[in-house]
């Protein structure tokens, strides 16, 4: 299976925007693994806009 070069963008840039982690960083995370912190992020991002 293959993963969409745009979907990986996409990740990269939003992990790499809140995190001001390193195009190589990022990248040598596990799959699983940079979904995850994308996960918190978009929670923490939610979290803020609601107040909490």
């Amino acid at each position: 299976m293959t993963y969409a070069a745009d979907r990986i963008y996409s990740e990269v840039a939003y992990v790499a925007y809140h995190f001001h982690w390193s195009l190589e960083e990022i990248l040598d995370l596990e799959h699983g693994e940079r979904l995850r912190y994308v996960a918190e992020i978009a929670n923490i991002n939610t979290r803020i806009s609601q107040g909490r």
